[in-house]
């Protein structure tokens, strides 16, 4: 659908992420009259969270998409594993999940978010505006009443019943409706690079536990997505040191033949992720709400924060749909969506943080921190509990449904 410069809509949402394309998918298909804005001009953008959990899958297959969405290329995980005393433990299997798909999908998530947008994009009254960001909220005393953005066309004015931020974690909209934030933890590091995937490398995704960090593999086919887990800060610290010292630490913990790291050529080769637990004590406004990242920025254990936003999405879009179609859009219902979402965010962040570290008092002496975490040493005892694990991370807390047109 053609825009013009300025724009009226029932709902416009900031951040074209899994998040802000499913809630647009899911109320334009109800019969609201949707605009989704992002700053970027595509969505290709390496070291995305890319795991399409059982619970995205099972969303897929209530829209009918399912089989259309898995004729995509992506590669397939039943289950986690974890190296523990030189053998391979799993910490989460998916085999005896209630749904259709009992597996992690490993997709591209430009490959996602474009699925996504073809499919809203059949709606008219879907609108999808890229290289247009945030500059300010259009608000009064009373309630915010749209969005200022930057396009390359110039600025323009979207005035709407409810603006949804779904813009990350580092959300402008979030900044600018002055809601505020409570940190959880110590924040971390992850180094993601690629590395070639050969005959004779390991079948599975593997999470690497080291004296120091961790490494996890993810398989993408044709190479290794290769996540290296460190402090807060020790990044700097490992750049001045140099790229050798770099290759070395990743073979100390890597499955992987040692004269693979010479693929990390230069520093240049490694994306740097900044890793925090938060959320915000209130996700709303009036005319404003916040989800995914923006309400609750996860840690990537697990790789549920992809999944979270999603759930966050549908439950926005089956509370939200009716009253903005009728234009009776209320306070009540903006909390309802954070009460509904509020146990299963509190519960997965409460998880990650006792994932992180079995010894918390040894944080400050890195030399101490030994071994994996309490969680893999449980599940290597008792292997019952990696269909638990299973469950939560593949369904989470609260799993949402799609609510039929």
């Amino acid at each position: 659908m053609a825009y013009q410069q300025d724009l009226e809509t029932s709902c416009v949402i900031a951040g074209a992420g899994p998040a802000g394309l499913m809630l647009g998918f899911l109320l334009a298909r109800a019969g609201v009259d949707i605009t989704v804005v992002d700053k970027h001009p595509d969505f290709l953008r390496d070291f995305r969270g890319d795991t399409i959990h059982p619970s995205t899958l099972e969303v897929m297959h209530e829209l009918g998409l399912s089989d259309e969405f898995l004729a995509l290329p992506h590669t397939k995980a039943p289950k986690l594993s974890a190296e523990m005393g030189g053998r391979n433990v799993t910490i989460a299997d998916f085999s005896r999940l209630p749904v259709r798909n009992r597996f992690i999908a490993f997709m591209p998530q430009w490959d996602f978010l474009n699925f996504l947008s073809q499919k809203a994009s059949q709606y008219p009254n879907f609108r999808l505006i890229m290289q247009a960001k945030v500059l300010d909220l259009v608000q009064d005393e009373r309630c915010v009443q749209g969005l200022r953005v930057k396009t390359p066309e110039g600025d323009m004015t979207i005035r709407s019943q409810l603006v949804v931020g779904a813009d990350g974690r580092n959300s402008i909209v979030r900044e600018k409706a002055g809601l505020e934030i409570e940190g959880f933890g110590r924040p971390s590091e992850v180094l993601w690079m690629k590395l070639s995937r050969q005959p004779g490398d390991p079948n599975e995704v593997m999470g690497h536990a080291g004296p120091r960090q961790g490494l996890v593999l993810i398989d993408r086919g044709d190479y290794w997505q290769c996540g290296y887990v460190v402090r807060k800060g020790t990044y700097k610290e490992i750049k001045k040191a140099g790229i050798e010292p770099f290759r070395q630490m990743v073979r100390d913990i890597s499955p992987l033949p040692a004269d693979r790291m010479e693929e990390i050529e230069s520093f240049d080769d490694v994306s740097l992720l900044s890793v925090r637990i938060d959320r915000l004590k209130q996700w709303w406004k009036p005319g404003l709400l916040c989800i995914g990242d923006a309400a609750h920025a996860m840690s990537p254990i697990g790789g549920v924060g992809v999944n979270l936003a999603i759930q966050d999405a549908v439950a926005a879009a089956n509370i939200l749909a009716r009253p903005l179609r009728e234009r009776r859009l209320t306070d009540a219902d903006l909390a309802a969506v954070e009460k509904r979402r509020s146990f299963p965010t509190r519960a997965t962040q409460k998880l990650q943080l006792m994932m992180r570290s079995s010894r918390r008092k040894d944080e400050d002496d890195a030399q101490k921190r030994k071994g994996p975490p309490a969680f893999i040493r449980g599940i290597a005892r008792w292997p019952v509990l990696a269909h638990l694990a299973g469950r939560l991370i593949g369904l989470g807390f609260r799993m949402e449904h799609v609510r039929p047109r």
